[in-house]
């Protein structure tokens, strides 16, 4: 719906407003819908694909401009590019009620989409559908937080999930392989072994023992900091499946 202006003002439609208050006064500037994100992000660098218009306003919906001495006053200079890359780095994105609820609920998904690409069922080591995900993700109650990506939500979700709904749900086993002289071996392989859940592989026939795991994602930091600290790049570690499942052969990602 076009934004109610004076007749020698251009009509914004279709547009997302940035705030920042500064100096006293509130400046706005009249963007594309999510090109505001595109620009902070790196994605869009040219200003005139970002706004609707090249102006500061003091209120967007009324199209009432900024003055020169409000903007010299708060922002010390007149420079329109200058004052819109601060407003557009520093302001606060103002989303409508149905534009926020549409994010929430694409965020949501994306979370219930991971979650379920990175956990299982605990008896049978298989993925759950994204549906039942989010039931679980309800009755746990479970909350997005705005502002937040979907990717550093997930670790919260799946605590939730775990402590608080009655689906069984534990994160997916990562496979790997270590390798390493058999004279290291002798030294670590105890410590290297305790850490997984299942030993696939544990080959010592020729001059490098080798060994497949299964692991809790959480154990890969904790080899990885063992080889580097204890074998000082004479191991090696690989992961060969990042979520491995019940007959799972995935390459790693």
């Amino acid at each position: 719906m076009p934004l109610n202006q004076p007749s020698n003002q251009i009509k914004l439609t279709n547009v997302s407003v940035v705030r920042l208050k500064k100096g006293g006064k509130r400046f706005e500037v009249a963007c594309y819908k999510n090109k505001v994100q595109e620009w902070r992000s790196g994605v869009e660098t040219n200003l005139d694909d970002v706004l609707q218009i090249a102006n500061v306003y003091l209120n967007v919906s009324k199209g009432e401009l900024a003055k020169s001495q409000d903007l010299q006053k708060a922002f010390g200079t007149t420079a329109l590019d200058t004052i819109v890359k601060e407003i557009l780095k520093k302001g606060e994105l103002q989303v409508g009620e149905k534009e926020r609820e549409h994010d929430l609920t694409s965020i949501r998904r994306e979370i219930a989409t991971l979650v379920a690409e990175k956990c299982v069922d605990p008896a049978t080591q298989r993925r759950y559908p994204i549906g039942v995900i989010e039931k679980a993700m309800v009755e746990a109650g479970f909350s997005v937080r705005p502002g937040k990506n979907a990717k550093s939500q997930v670790s919260e979700c799946i605590k939730l999930l775990q402590s608080e709904s009655n689906l069984p749900i534990q994160r997916a086993r990562m496979r790997v392989k270590v390798t390493m002289p058999k004279a290291e071996a002798e030294r670590l392989r105890s410590r290297i072994l305790e850490g997984a859940e299942t030993v696939e592989r544990d080959d010592q026939s020729g001059e490098q023992w080798e060994t497949v795991l299964l692991i809790d994602p959480g154990q890969f930091r904790v080899l990885n900091e063992l080889l580097h600290k204890e074998c000082a790049g004479r191991g090696q570690l690989e992961t060969l499946t990042f979520a491995a499942t019940a007959g799972s052969t995935e390459t790693a990602v």
